[in-house]
């Protein structure tokens, strides 16, 4: 090649060729056993030429290898560099990476519960750690060059995502940022904002995976390709993929209704033949169990492979399910190595904790290749489990939907049993941003030629919706950011109140609400142009047609104002006569198809107003049950009386009578006109219209008529424009208050915000008051809770298991239903306590609601959940981990994650404590100290 090329040529080719191995790259490169992706390359060029960049590529693709030249970038020029993650377990997993890549004197870890070498170069941390840094103003903020946001449309997180946003807005001008994100289909609007706030900021987005991702269907014993062979299976051309024919066929009749021969009506049963060939048909489609998917799984070369079940229970089921069908899918020498990394990694758990556990059942599904992953589980557990994975010797994982966030468990194959899930709220399908992040799992880079997503068939599958999730890329990042009392007084007090406001204004979530308004303007600009094309067509020569036209639209409104008063008087007429119905009276039905003489059998009064009658319950007033004359027994609503309706005779209805008999319907509907046929209904009067009476009406219809346009030739002409400009104008009124609604939302709030915390005596002006400055150093969801319990020394002289029970109402969020058992509480001075937080939260509650604050938009403090108090309280008076799981009915994982939370807090109040004449900081101290034992200090992750 390098003959072709003339002497310039080639010697400009080796300039490049110095250029590139004079930069940082070129070393960099040679640290990695394979060629970096173009989309890596041009990443990490516009990082070494000091731009920020965002990197939006989908799970699997490498994007982190653009995260670590960040830190290859810091080491090399002498600068630090903070790697932030949404989860501790991912916090973890890099930082093992990082220690073996450059060693553990040049990595530090930051999570909350765990602190090792934070003063060194490079920092692996959560991203709350690094908010709460840059409000502390941290000195370990110095030297900071680099940061990466690992999983950075987190952002979109309803709970935890305005953290995100806090860290971009607030991190020095001098720190470049590195955002990796999935695939999103707005990475330029994302980019566009971060080059806003942040400066010259590169996008990158790169949607080809690197291991093509094949989709398929198992349905029975047969493995369906979802879209047509010769198409774009990987999905990363142009062509359009085309369902697979064969399983919309399967699809078509499977959701057809079968025959069911205890179905009479069909009136005759079906020949044995067809039966036959339909047991057939049915036979060949069936939802395979979990045994079985694995073993085919097995079969067809598809292993290791992911299963995402969205429930714990399901997860723990399926691995029993597996167990006792016999699966083995590791040989003897695999059981033999799992068994020592499990009793390596479990060696410090005390072994009167294992049987607690389940760790003797967990082992023996591990040594089978089997297990399940899900945030019940101990974190040591998880962890084992994602290392046996990672090294081949787990090769079936039963796994809930968080498994897909950062942890690195890439798989042959992912497999989803259902395409629905439980989203706190209600079920609901999975989203194609969803489905992307679950099957991105599928396909290692460097191992498998391809990935395979399989989604079990399940009877109402529709594979035009598969294929829709399946070949969507529409996973767009939403800010939710909003602002919290903690962010108000940190921000206040670094910036004032007028730079926080302007501060605030630069959020993604405005910059996103910003954008939404510009097409609502360009509308409200149009319409301004028609009305006053409008205007002019409705201009008269006699006076002012637009008030006089208001005139005629203010009688127009009276008058339906009254008829709709008029027909809800009639109504509530009709329903109060209806009431008063017994059975055995005769009436006649106004209108309707059974109009006529009718004979009452049952008043159909409403539950709650049966006026000793036994009633048929409805919710839209009575509804009587008659016999017509015509020998019909119906139920009749109350439009079938648009009048008041009177008895006109009464009958005795024998005891005997069977509506259901035609010769009882017959006989009683001939004793009904032989008693009654002979009577005229009185007609009921129709009274005076409200309208001819209305002083309002008869003073419109005088300014109307004496109005100079009323003469006019051209009257109703000009009347036609002036109804389409009012119509126009209400239209442009409803899209300017969109408008004033989008724009300075997050100002607006933080306003009240501010409003609410200067009421307090948090805020003076631009001053943060001595009880600001506590609020100041107090996260999480209930910070203004834990400050106001703080100032009222609710917690003094509790001894530390009480202040641990007081403390994780603050954290903890039950899983059970609102209307579940009142959770056990420790007695005597705890009790009083949470009594007095739950008070004091109703307090704030209603000042809350006075500045209109709403929780239900994520802005103020939700109930405090007393739940945990008691397993909090057991483990910090030292009661064994039977005990208290068994008594909190809590999984091991779940009690370990929400006493690291009261952990966390807890520190947070020791550090926040009045020091003098208090006893809750040294308290808040040993109760940290109390709960950090047994499984709460082993767990590494969490």
């Amino acid at each position: 090649m390098t003959e072709d090329l003339t002497p310039a040529e080639a010697y400009a080719a080796a300039l490049a060729r110095n250029a590139e191995r004079a930069t940082a790259l070129a070393p960099f490169r040679e640290m990695y056993d394979f060629d970096l992706d173009p989309f890596q390359i041009e990443a990490c060029k516009a990082l070494e030429a000091g731009k920020g960049v965002l990197v939006a590529a989908p799970t699997g693709s490498g994007k982190t290898i653009v995260g670590e030249f960040a830190v290859h970038l810091a080491l090399t020029q002498g600068r630090k560099c903070f790697y932030t993650t949404p989860i501790k377990a991912l916090s973890n997993q890099k930082y093992a990476d990082l220690v073996k890549r450059y060693g553990a004197d040049k990595v530090g870890l930051l999570t909350g519960d765990n602190s090792v070498n934070g003063d060194a170069p490079i920092v692996v941390m959560t991203t709350e750690v690094l908010r709460n840094m840059l409000y502390a103003g941290s000195q370990a903020l110095s030297g900071l060059g680099y940061v990466v946001m690992d999983e950075v449309h987190y952002l979109s997180d309803r709970f935890r995502g305005a953290v995100w946003e806090e860290v971009i807005i607030h991190l020095p001008e001098s720190v470049t940022l590195v955002s990796l994100s999935a695939t999103v289909s707005n990475a330029e609007e994302f980019g566009d904002w971060l080059d806003t706030v942040r400066g010259d900021t590169e996008v990158i987005v790169s949607e080809s995976r690197p291991v093509p991702l094949w989709q398929h269907v198992l349905a029975g014993r047969r493995m369906y390709d979802l879209f047509e062979e010769e198409t774009d299976h990987g999905g990363r051309g142009a062509s359009r993929r085309e369902v697979n024919p064969d399983l919309l066929r399967l699809a078509r009749t499977e959701n057809t209704r079968t025959y069911n021969p205890r179905d009479r009506r069909r009136g005759k049963m079906v020949r044995e033949a067809d039966r036959e060939r339909e047991r057939r048909q049915r036979s060949r489609i069936w939802t395979p169990g979990r045994p079985e998917v694995i073993d085919r799984l097995d079969t067809e070369g598809l292993l290791p492979a992911i299963t995402f079940i969205f429930s714990r229970a399901g997860c723990e089921a399926a691995v029993q399910q597996c167990l006792y069908a016999g699966l083995r899918l590791n040989d003897d020498d695999a059981r033999q190595r799992v068994r020592e990394i499990v009793e390596e990694r479990t060696a410090s758990i005390p072994a009167e904790d294992l049987h607690v556990l389940g760790y003797y059942e967990w082992l023996e599904a591990l040594e089978r290749g089997i297990a399940a992953h899900h945030a019940g589980m101990l974190p040591t557990f998880k962890e084992v489990v994602e290392e046996l994975f990672v090294r081949g010797l787990v090769k079936a994982v039963f796994a809930t939907e968080t498994l897909a966030l950062g942890i690195n468990m890439p798989a042959r194959s992912v497999v989803l049993e259902k395409l629905v899930k439980w989203n706190g709220e209600q079920h609901a399908d999975i989203t194609p941003g969803e489905y992307t992040q679950l099957t991105g799992r599928a396909g290692r880079r460097g191992i498998d030629v391809e990935g395979h997503a399989v989604v079990l068939w399940q009877r109402g599958l529709d594979p035009g919706h598969l294929a829709g999730l399946a070949g969507t890329r529409t996973y767009p990042l939403r800010s939710s950011f909003k602002p919290s009392y903690n962010m108000a007084v940190n921000l206040v007090d670094q910036f004032g109140r007028h730079r926080s406001r302007e501060l605030l204004e630069t959020s993604f979530a405005q910059f996103q609400a910003d954008r939404s308004v510009v097409g609502i303007s360009r509308q409200v600009q149009k319409n301004e142009e028609g009305l006053e094309g409008y205007r002019e067509g409705m201009t008269c020569h006699l006076g002012d047609f637009e008030e006089y036209a208001l005139l005629r639209r203010d009688l127009k409104d009276r008058e339906t104002e009254l008829a709709k008063q008029g027909a809800a008087q009639r109504r509530a007429q009709a329903a109060s006569s209806l009431e008063k119905l017994k059975p055995g009276d005769v009436i006649h039905v106004p209108t309707g198809k059974f109009a006529g003489l009718a004979l009452v059998l049952d008043p159909g009064i409403p539950a709650g107003r049966t006026n000793g009658h036994r009633g048929f319950e409805h919710h839209d007033g009575p509804r009587p049950l008659v016999l017509t004359a015509e020998r019909q027994v119906k139920r009749l609503a109350s439009i079938d009386f648009p009048v008041p309706v009177e008895a006109l005779e009464r009958m005795r209805i024998p005891k005997s009578f069977n509506p259901r008999s035609p010769q009882s319907r017959r006989d009683l509907a001939s004793a009904l006109r032989s008693k009654a046929g002979h009577i005229n209904p009185d007609r009921h009067r129709k009274n005076r219209s409200a309208a001819a009476d209305d002083r309002e009406i008869a003073r419109l219809r005088t300014a109307i008529r004496a109005h100079p346009c009323h003469g006019c030739d051209e009257r109703e002409d000009h009347a036609r424009w002036a109804e389409r400009y009012h119509r126009l104008q209400r239209d442009t009124r409803q899209l300017e208050r969109r408008i004033e609604g989008r724009t300075n939302t997050i100002a607006r709030t933080f306003d009240r915000i501010v409003a609410l915390l200067t009421e307090l005596d948090y805020l003076r002006g631009d001053e943060v008051t001595d009880n600001g400055k506590r609020l100041a150093r107090l996260y999480g969801e209930l910070d203004l809770l834990a400050s106001e319990c703080l100032r009222d020394r609710v917690w003094e002289g509790l001894t530390p298991p009480e202040l641990a029970a007081c403390v994780s109402a603050l954290v903890y969020e039950s899983r059970q239903a609102d209307d579940a058992v009142a959770p056990k509480l420790p007695t005597g001075n705890a009790k009083a306590a949470l009594g007095e937080m739950v008070r004091i939260w109703g307090r704030l509650d209603a000042l809350e609601e006075e500045f209109k604050i709403n929780q239900a938009e994520g802005v103020g403090q939700r109930e405090p959940d007393l739940g945990f108090a008691w397993a909090a309280y057991q483990w910090a008076s030292d009661k064994s981990l039977d005990q208290v799981l068994r008594e909190a009915e809590m999984p091991a994982g779940d009690f370990v994650r929400w006493c690291k939370q009261v952990i966390d807090v807890l520190g947070q109040i020791a550090a926040a404590a009045p020091k003098e004449n208090s006893t809750v900081a040294k308290n808040a101290r040993k109760a940290v100290d109390s709960l950090l034992r047994g499984v709460v200090a082993y767990s590494s992750v969490g």
